[in-house]
């Protein structure tokens, strides 16, 4: 059995709008007070499993159901119709057992007290989850070092900056020692350096201690660093689960390498990728997602005078448009 199931799984929400009442000839009058129901579905149909120490990326648009489906997952709504379990347990008739064995963080809200130090936090989080002292002490030890929080243990969470409370929040649903890791937009707003130590946080919390991760995001590079497999759900269902190379070539989606040189020239030739764009010393080459920028690189310094170099990631919302444009 896998550690999440789920299997046709549904959710409808009923939405309620006021009725304006019409004159004859259709203009809108003083609104009536009957209000019409109708129902919109987040998620229809969707199948998938995830076994125990995987990372999977679940991509989409705003609005495809991503966080309809967590919640789902977690406990905190209930599905319309369809088959749902995690870690055996049907999340929202088990909820309270489930919040024992998963861990959940939002990127942008908190689950700490806001007023108090981070020291505090971690210390109710003790009491409610019932863990015991010692192994509290040993694992809160573990985690400040990791996520170098030993400077701001006694600092109220409301004067942190946004990646100094996101380490915190990643702290905090780990405590308890989870089986599985949701990550809702995890990386949003952090800078550079931050999202780096924790992607490197993550990683290695997946090695050392096999918990699985499932993370929501925006951030393409969030993806590659991360996860081996990637669910693209739209319109409340999945379009595709399979590894991320995959997704690109099939939905044919290129790279850029941005390109610097000292001076302006024709536009750059090299193997396997396209100039698209000169501006000036700058040029844009496209290449196969789905393909390594190594030789690319490579061949560019080889025969340029180059400056500077960047990789521009395809937009995730493009890819998604390219899928069903090929269907």
């Amino acid at each position: 059995m896998s550690l999440i199931e789920v299997r046709d799984l549904g959710r409808t929400f009923a939405v309620r709008r006021r009725d304006p009442a019409t004159t004859g000839d259709r203009r809108p009058a003083r609104p009536s007070r009957r209000r019409l129901r109708s129902e919109v579905q987040a998620v229809r149909d969707l199948t998938f499993s995830i076994d125990a120490g995987e990372m999977v990326g679940y991509i989409g648009p705003n609005g495809a159901g991503k966080s309809t489906t967590i919640k789902m997952l977690t406990g905190i709504l209930v599905p319309t119709s369809g088959h749902l379990r995690v870690a055996g347990l049907d999340p929202s008739r088990q909820r309270t057992e489930l919040a024992r064995r998963i861990g959940v963080v939002f990127g942008q809200r908190t689950t700490l007290w806001w007023d108090l130090p981070l020291r505090d936090s971690f210390a109710l989080l003790q009491k409610i989850y019932r863990v015991d002292p010692a192994v509290h002490r040993r694992t809160l030890a573990e985690y400040v070092e990791l996520l170098d929080l030993g400077d701001l243990l006694d600092t109220p969470v409301r004067q942190l900056s946004l990646g100094q409370r996101m380490r915190g929040d990643i702290t905090a649903a780990l405590l308890h020692g989870p089986e599985i890791l949701y990550l809702d937009e995890p990386t949003i707003g952090l800078d550079v350096v931050s999202k780096g130590r924790l992607r490197e946080f993550l990683r290695t919390l997946n090695r050392e201690r096999g918990t699985t991760l499932m993370l929501t995001t925006h951030d393409l590079q969030d993806i590659e660093a991360l996860c081996d497999r990637v669910i693209v759900i739209d319109h409340g269902t999945a379009v595709f689960d399979g590894p991320l190379g995959r997704l690109h070539g099939h939905a044919g989606a290129t790279r850029t390498l941005v390109v610097d040189l000292v001076d302006e020239a024709p536009p750059i030739v090299v193997p396997g990728a396209r100039t698209r764009r000169v501006d000036g010393p700058r040029q844009w080459l496209s290449f196969p997602a789905d393909t390594s920028a190594a030789p690319i690189v490579a061949a560019v310094a080889a025969s340029y005078d180059v400056a500077d170099l960047s990789i521009q990631e395809p937009d995730i919302e493009d890819v998604i448009r390219q899928i069903y444009a090929g269907a």
